[in-house]
């Protein structure tokens, strides 16, 4: 491997880790409800908290005129509004500097030419598309502060669903400028190809667990492998439409995370059996084996997280077991040979 080679790898790295701990502390954000204690948007003078009395009234005031000040947090002190502030400000903060992390390495990487040309176009994709997520998570706050009292759960699941995306191309990228296989280890005929479908399978994994979090779904029908004492919940259906029921129905939601996890789980240890029935290159073998690791304690934490109906920590456990999984599908379906358009 080459200097630059070397440089852009460990910065793509990095910016992966910081994008990882982002998703996390929009996790915490979540589940404590402090995502909308910052009712204005403002990129470069928010980066202060209030810092006396009087600013940290005003923004108090401010958030007592929306409406889940009036209802989820009806009576909320001042001391308590400032626990919901601190938190959504760390994580509005962190995403200013997860932004300058994408993009400040690449301008200076690519003038000093040490970006290959066939990852040019690719990778400033990550300047643009962090800028974009700066603009989707203000318009997802945005859903919550004047009709509704919560945020909306496709804004929520497009914000995450971008994070995801920022979070693949730095991985597999960094996978491009690592080592190679040898040649000898890579078959002409690759048989494992369906490993690819299992990194799409993660990522509609983790989407649909953005649905259930937004409608806090999480927090219903609290058992397994029943729900309700069914295999199809009560209240399955509320809406004239079924994708209605799908997108905005809790029950529904958690329903079909459940139903798409275990599907999920089956083609990841089936494809990880698979290898071990055939003549596969010994680093994919690895690679499927801690997928089929991966996803087994991703299936324990998700049920240990319903059952006690979402504590935060492991609620925040279990969203990072998710980027873990991704991860190992992503070293996997790299492995198989596959390339990235």
């Amino acid at each position: 491997m080459s200097a630059a080679d070397r440089s852009v790898r460990r910065w793509l790295i990095w910016s992966a880790a910081a994008v990882a701990l982002a998703v996390a502390v929009g996790g915490i954000t979540r589940l404590t409800e402090s995502g909308l204690s910052i009712t204005e948007w403002r990129p470069v003078s928010g980066v202060l908290p209030p810092l006396s009395g009087a600013e940290w009234d005003a923004a108090y005031q401010r958030y007592l005129q929306i409406p889940e000040a009036q209802t989820v947090h009806r009576g909320i002190t001042l001391g308590q509004f400032q626990s919901l502030f601190w938190w959504e400000w760390v994580h509005r903060l962190l995403a200013r500097a997860v932004g300058l992390v994408l993009a400040i390495p690449y301008f200076f990487l690519l003038l000093r030419r040490r970006i290959r040309s066939a990852h040019r176009l690719r990778l400033l994709l990550l300047p643009l598309l962090a800028a974009a997520q700066g603009a989707l998570g203000w318009y997802m706050v945005k859903s919550g502060l004047a009709e509704r009292n919560d945020v909306s759960a496709y804004r929520l699941t497009a914000h995450l669903g971008l994070a995801l995306v920022i979070y693949v191309i730095c991985v597999w990228t960094a996978l491009d400028l690592g080592k190679s296989l040898p040649a000898t280890d890579q078959p002409a005929n690759r048989p494992h190809r369906g490993v690819l479908a299992g990194v799409g399978l993660a990522l509609l994994t983790m989407l649909s667990g953005g649905f259930v979090a937004g409608l806090d779904g999480g927090k219903v029908y609290n058992t397994f492998p029943l729900m309700g004492g069914r295999l199809v919940p009560p209240g399955y259906r509320l809406y004239a439409s079924w994708w209605r029921d799908a997108f905005e129905n809790p029950v529904a939601a958690q329903f079909h995370h459940r139903v798409i996890a275990v599907g999920t789980t089956l083609v990841l240890l089936a494809l990880a059996w698979a290898t071990t029935r055939q003549n596969a290159p010994a680093p994919l073998r690895r690679a499927l084996s801690l997928l089929a690791v991966a996803v087994v304690a991703q299936v324990a934490l998700g049920i240990a997280t319903l059952l006690l109906a979402v504590p935060l920590g492991l609620g925040v456990l279990h969203q990072l077991m998710g980027l873990a999984v991704l991860t190992a599908a992503l070293v996997a379906a790299h492995r198989t040979g596959q390339s990235m358009a």
